[in-house]
């Protein structure tokens, strides 16, 4: 049977057939002269589409031009993905195509990078777990990655002007601060691989604040981000309870505990579970430390939020994240994350918002803590650290001279705080010993002992880490006194930014985001003391992604220029 007009056929076959004009007017000949059942067949095939296309929210329809493109461009990739696997493992040409699809999206949809970005970092330490060994650098710098491709889009943008040069207050200290740390290298001889791999350690997520500033996201953006994270809060504080429940067989499905190294480099370092099983919750992030400063900082947003936004049909929502996830956090015995927490919540709501609630509050915390100790017996000066500890007992601990002269004497963090500035920065005062070469991530990943023998020290806390438990400290070895000078301008220009913002501000979201982005500037500056927490992930890319869109937001209320 023959087609004669297109309304024969859609009488015969299906009125609202996409395919009949198309086939009538001689588009695709190989169906002319088939039997209804054979076009009833291509008419089906049409219909899925239809729907794959509806679902995706892309165009498949082989009339339109637009699709004949992305149908050659799927299998282009499709091919050149079958030649990958043939000359690579199936995991190695994986990661090409994705690294192909992730270049995409950073140069068409940057939003959506920076997205995955955030939702994915905290689950990242658990995921490794599971990646093999001959794809697993690529997976473990996946996250950081994106960071570099970000970058070059939006070098790209700006050489092709579709992106304007931006100012903010940061500029300034952080060119001085890239000057002292390049000059650093230059004078103290660094190998070129240690020195890129040191710097990167301590630029990479400061770069993620002014790639973000030049993508300008939007307010509703910033919405979907800061909620996404909050349902995340939710779910780690869950899962942290429920760990605290079960124990040993949950902690030991989730801690990463294998050590990775990619030649000679430490990839990463496994975490060693020295404390009780269940005694000390993490949930995906492997160790309870980074769990405990991820919670306090999304606390802390959450708390400048609830005190700005005016119905109680926003508050409750903020009230319910912090108390769903605070016995995790509680449960964590993280100390920074603790007192960090504490200081940056005073800073908000006893010092900023004048909440007497808060002063009476802390009043009482500290009366009972009195109480306390002098009616339970306890003897604060003799607790040390132990496998079975208590909150109250980890509570206490920080002020006992048992645990202090532990640390001292056993190479642990008050070692470094004394040795640092006796004789690492005595030897070089102004520019430092150089990146990658002394107390942070990087020394310890690359195993590099120069320094460390050349000064006779012995190689980070107890003499075998290669970190030394203070970022502070450790950039102050690094770069000298200048470098940190000029870092600590870039995150006191953080937190006046974000203060101006919240005393300027209209809009509540936006003055309740600054207010706990000032909190929580004020705490990761004291965590910063206790561990290398300007490096780790899990709290370094909040704390830079955050202020960035703090800032943006400003610059769309006129606040900055």
């Amino acid at each position: 049977m023959l087609i004669s007009r297109p309304s024969s056929f859609c009488q015969l076959i299906h009125r609202d057939c996409p395919l009949c004009g198309y086939l009538y007017r001689g588009l695709s000949p190989n169906l002319r002269g088939q039997s209804p059942q054979d076009a009833v067949h291509w008419s089906h095939m049409s219909d899925g589409f239809r729907q794959v296309s509806r679902f995706f929210g892309v165009d498949l329809d082989p009339r339109h031009k637009g699709a004949r493109r992305f149908l050659g461009v799927l299998l282009l990739t499709a091919a050149v993905a079958g030649g990958l696997v043939t000359l690579l493992s199936p995991w190695k040409a994986f990661a090409v195509v994705l690294s192909l699809i992730v270049a995409w999206f950073a140069f068409s949809k940057a939003e959506y990078i920076i997205l995955f970005l955030v939702a994915y970092t905290p689950f990242e330490p658990f995921l490794l777990k599971f990646v093999s060994d001959d794809v697993y650098i690529y997976a473990r710098y996946f996250s950081e990655g994106l960071i570099y491709v970000l970058l070059a889009s939006v070098v790209v943008r700006l050489f092709l002007r579709e992106k304007k040069i931006v100012t903010t207050p940061l500029d300034l200290p952080f060119v001085f601060f890239l000057l002292v740390a390049v000059a650093s290298l230059v004078l103290n001889l660094v190998p070129p691989v240690i020195g890129a791999l040191g710097l990167r350690q301590i630029i990479r997520f400061v770069l993620l604040f002014f790639l973000t500033v030049y993508l300008a996201p939007d307010e509703k953006f910033v919405r979907r981000v800061t909620k996404v994270m909050f349902g995340i809060v939710i779910f780690e504080g869950l899962l942290g309870l429920l760990q605290a429940i079960i124990g040993g067989p949950l902690d030991q499905f989730l801690i990463p505990s294998e050590v990775r190294f990619y030649e000679s480099i430490q990839l990463t370092s496994g975490t060693n579970q020295f404390w009780s099983p269940g005694s000390r919750v993490f949930a995906t992030m492997g160790r309870f430390d980074q769990l405990g400063t991820f919670l306090s900082f999304f606390f802390l947003l959450a708390t400048g939020l609830a005190y700005t936004l005016k119905t109680q049909t926003e508050k409750r929502p903020l009230l319910g994240v912090i108390l769903l996830a605070f016995p995790a956090f509680i449960l964590t015995l993280s100390r920074a994350s603790w007192f960090g927490w504490l200081l940056g919540f005073l800073l908000i709501g006893a010092w900023f918002m004048k909440d007497v609630r808060i002063r009476i509050g802390i009043a009482a915390l500290v009366a009972i803590a009195l109480l306390y100790v002098g009616y339970s017996g306890i003897r604060v000066s003799y607790l040390t650290d132990y496998p079975q500890q208590t909150v109250v007992e980890r509570f206490f601990e920080a002020f006992s001279y048992e645990r202090w002269r532990g640390e001292y004497y056993g190479l642990g963090r008050l070692y470094w705080i004394v040795q640092t500035p006796l004789v690492v920065v005595r030897s070089s005062p102004l520019f430092g010993v150089g990146p990658g070469q002394f107390g942070g991530g990087a020394a310890a990943a690359l195993r590099n002992t120069n320094v460390y023998e050349k000064l006779n020290l012995p190689f980070g806390v107890y003499g075998t880490g290669g970190y030394i438990d203070n970022n502070w400290f450790s950039l102050w070895g690094e770069v000298g006194t200048l470098g940190l000078a000029f870092y600590v301008w870039m995150i006191v220009a953080l937190f006046l930014m974000a203060f101006r913002t919240w005393r300027e501000a209209h809009d509540p979201f936006l003055r309740g985001l600054a207010l706990g982005f000032c909190g929580c500037v004020v705490a990761i500056a004291f965590q910063a003391f206790l561990a290398t927490y300007l490096e780790v992930r899990t709290l370094a890319l909040y704390l830079w992604l955050y202020g960035a869109f703090v800032y943006v937001l400003a610059r769309r209320e006129k606040i900055y220029a």
